[in-house]
């Protein structure tokens, strides 16, 4: 068998047999793997604490038919903050889930390699709500199906804008509106994410709970639609608003 090495984040693990598990990867250069990691369940594991989910990797592997096997593994990071924070947790493991939704088993896709790396190492950093929120709207856009939020979808007016339809993928005036309410604020918000400016939004310590609860709503709101189906680690740890 062909051996190869590569760079990738875990996604997501489940058990195989007695001892090994099968193990998701989003890799640098060989897209999304799927990998039998041998005998990690046990004690005397070498690698078994590595290939957990968020987990940053070099790996080598051997490249097989349907699955590729597990040589070898070595730490470039591990999210030890975000591990040690609840919510950060939460917002990470549905980092990585979408991810697992929107790549393709053995397709290159870097964009989402890079930004997941990006999004992990912003949260191990720093717990902030409107990182994962960020990431969704960004994938959207590299998606081809990112919101219009400075316009009337239906109309293009830019005045008066009350609502967001997920289905339209946009913000709508009080003449067409068919979503649900969406304030400036919020818009402004999503449209700076949209726009490259997200380091500023970041930066900001003023922005209300309200708000950021808007936005995080309609950003997962706009993923479950386009993935056709609910992010299940974003049920972990959800507030009665979010319920």
């Amino acid at each position: 068998m062909p051996v190869y090495s590569d760079v990738g984040i875990v996604l997501r693990t489940h058990k195989l047999g007695e001892a090994d598990r099968i193990v998701t990867l989003i890799t640098q250069d060989s897209g999304k793997v799927r990998a039998v990691a041998k005998g990690v369940r046990k004690t005397s594991s070498r690698f078994g604490s590595r290939l957990e989910p968020m987990s940053h990797v070099q790996v080598q592997l051997y490249r097989g038919r349907e699955l590729d096997i597990v040589n070898q593994v070595e730490l470039i990071e591990i999210s030890s903050q975000t591990r040690a924070h609840l919510e950060a947790t939460t917002d990470g493991l549905a980092m990585c889930e979408m991810v697992d939704q929107l790549a393709h088993d053995r397709s290159p896709t870097p964009h989402l390699y890079r930004m997941l790396v990006g999004a992990l190492r912003q949260l191990n950093t720093k717990f902030q709500p409107l990182i994962l929120p960020a990431l969704q709207f960004r994938l959207l856009a590299e998606e081809g199906v990112g919101p219009c939020v400075d316009r009337c979808v239906v109309c293009g007016c830019v005045e008066g804008l009350v609502a967001y339809d997920v289905s339209a993928s946009g913000a709508q005036c009080q003449a067409h509106r068919r979503g649900v309410s969406a304030t400036p604020a919020a818009l402004s918000v999503i449209q700076d994410i949209l726009g490259g400016r997200i380091a500023v939004q970041l930066r900001r310590d003023d922005i209300s709970a309200p708000v950021m609860h808007e936005v995080v709503m309609l950003a997962r709101q706009a993923m479950e639609h386009h993935l056709e189906r609910r992010i299940r680690s974003s049920s972990l740890f959800e507030s009665p608003q979010l319920g």
